[in-house]
């Protein structure tokens, strides 16, 4: 493994370092020199951040249906079950490879400890404490590391992906050649060329004000491929985490689902009121996420509060401190002791569940471009992703693009001659405030009229605003020279732009898309598709 500046041409690109990146530099490594480019630190993405775990089949009294059932119930039937299948049937070799890598799941009397979780039926989480994700980037960090046909580079914001129109000999052809990305610490703009690029840059939550995301989650995988010519799908469907800790200290503090799993109940802290009984009357508190985080919104609403509680002080002290370590000594540092006192909550962007069309074998539209994790559209979330699934599909769909690039790679062309990025006719930016303004715009006005819940109205007004911002921004880009907040600016405006065309398109209510216009589901469950 290397770090710093590279020859920049590799046999494969990998964009993303979290699970679904190194799963597949890992197995592509076996035979070919990879490169792994970061945005940020190696360990900035959403992988770090999981708390819950990795949903697997592993007790003997569960099987693969439940878990399918599980699966297309939270999805509200969006999902593609050949997909669900294909992920829910890897899932247990997936958590074989974990293990062999290190990561140290919690385990009972030398068996995996399984804890549960919201729209699940059984007990089936894989976890590390609530602290999982970051058990599984160190494994995974620590084998990409020891590997010498692998070489990470941190620091690297990617502007748009590498097609037949950056040739020297120009072609009007969508294969992908890999990307060009400002190099953070040098300012200078690389160009990374290979013969297969994998994209796994993750979501795009912080086009919302409040967001359990990373500040790199900027969508810029999914508008970067958009850009290049690659359909998106299913862009509406915006996962909100019921459960965003409450603190004007601290932002994006996530409250784990497994709270909720191990017995956490909803009160109004106006009323005292056990509320999830009015919304969901059979599974309460365990219901799927999009309808406790519209329960969650609806009584903030209604009430004029600033946050709900959570409380599972009812649990034995150590049980608590036993199962929440993390968790709990957070929450101490603020002073809160969640054995004793219920915890302020509000619910927040958590999951895009739409993005970049992958089939089975992770290709997208784009010859020479495959996708795997969050930024991709898969079929497996439909409309609502089932809590600890996400993982799980970084670990299969990483495998898969990998396997599939290794199958055809004598297929796979050298790449031509590719002009280097041109830098000649932009200047220093004299007006940073433009990027911070439309910025902060974008996230409020998508968190005011494209939320949990939406109007056609709103989503028009959202709709306007992008675009008599489009033209704004595209100006600015192209007369300065770029900066990692102008690529995330111009990646947010476009995944902004999608979510709302999506929402547009959607005339039904369904999963995580819930509009008052159209309260009702249709019988029959459609893909909303973009195509560029």
């Amino acid at each position: 493994m290397t770090r710093g500046m590279t020859d920049q041409n590799h046999d494969v690109l990998v964009i993303g370092s979290g699970a679904a990146g190194l799963t597949a530099a890992l197995e592509l490594a076996q035979t070919k020199k990879v490169l792994v480019l970061a945005k940020g630190k190696l360990t900035s993405g959403s992988t770090a951040w999981a708390q819950g775990g990795i949903a697997a089949v592993l007790d003997a009294g569960d099987t693969f249906e439940n878990h399918i059932r599980d699966t297309m119930v939270a999805g509200a039937g969006l999902n593609d079950l050949d997909t669900v299948e294909f992920v829910i049937e890897r899932a247990p070799k997936a958590i074989d490879r974990l293990c062999e890598l290190g990561v140290p799941f919690n385990r009972d009397d030398g068996d995996l400890h399984l804890t549960r979780e919201g729209g699940h039926s059984h007990r089936r989480i894989v976890h590390v404490d609530d602290a999982t994700g970051w058990a599984v980037q160190a494994a995974l960090l620590k084998a990409a590391e020891e590997n010498p046909n692998i070489t990470l580079l941190p620091h690297q914001s990617c502007i748009d992906l590498i097609t037949g129109r950056n040739q020297e000999e120009f072609s009007g052809s969508g294969r992908v050649w890999g990307a060009y990305a400002l190099d953070e610490e040098s300012g200078e703009v690389v160009t990374h060329v290979a013969r297969a690029t994998v994209l796994a840059a993750g979501g795009a939550g912080r086009v919302y004000l409040f967001s359990t995301a990373p500040r790199g989650a900027t969508g810029d995988g999914i508008a970067m491929a958009w850009r290049a010519g690659a359909r998106v799908s299913n862009m509406e469907m915006m996962q909100f985490h019921p459960t965003c800790l409450y603190n004007l200290e601290v932002k994006n503090f996530l409250i784990t689902e497994a709270v909720r799993g191990e017995g956490g109940r909803l009160f109004n802290p106006v009323t005292g009121e056990r509320y999830m009984e009015q919304y969901d009357k059979e599974r309460m508190e365990l219901a799927p996420r999009d309808i406790v985080a519209r329960a969650n919104d609806d009584q903030i609403k209604r009430y004029g509060l600033d946050y709900v509680h959570l409380d599972i002080s009812h649990q034995p002290p150590e049980f608590v401190k036993e199962h929440f370590p993390t968790i709990h000594e957070k929450l101490m540092g603020l002073g809160i002791d969640m054995t004793r006192q219920p915890i302020p909550v509000v619910p927040a962007q958590h999951y895009t569940c739409g993005g970049v069309k992958i089939g089975l074998d992770a290709k997208t539209d784009l010859p020479g471009l495959w996708a795997a994790g969050e930024c991709t559209e898969s079929g497996l979330h439909g409309a609502n992703r089932l809590a600890s699934n996400s993982l799980l599909e970084c670990f299969v769909f990483g495998e898969a693009a990998a396997k599939d690039i290794l199958s055809c790679w004598d297929q796979l062309d050298e790449p031509p001659e590719i002009r280097p990025w041109d830098a000649s006719r932009v200047t220093d930016s004299d007006e940073e405030v433009v990027i911070k303004q439309n910025w902060t715009e974008i996230r409020r006005f998508m968190w005011n009229y494209v939320g949990i819940v939406r109007t056609t109205k709103r989503l028009e007004r959202a709709g306007n605003r992008i675009e008599m911002m489009r033209q704004e921004v595209e100006d600015y880009y192209g007369s300065f020279r770029v900066t990692t907040d102008l690529i995330e600016l111009r990646n947010l405006l476009d995944c902004a732009g999608l979510i709302v065309k999506s929402a547009l398109r959607r005339h039904e209510s369904r999963g995580l898309h819930f509009i008052l216009d159209y309260p009702e589901t249709d019988s029959v469950a459609r893909d909303t598709v973009l195509v560029p």
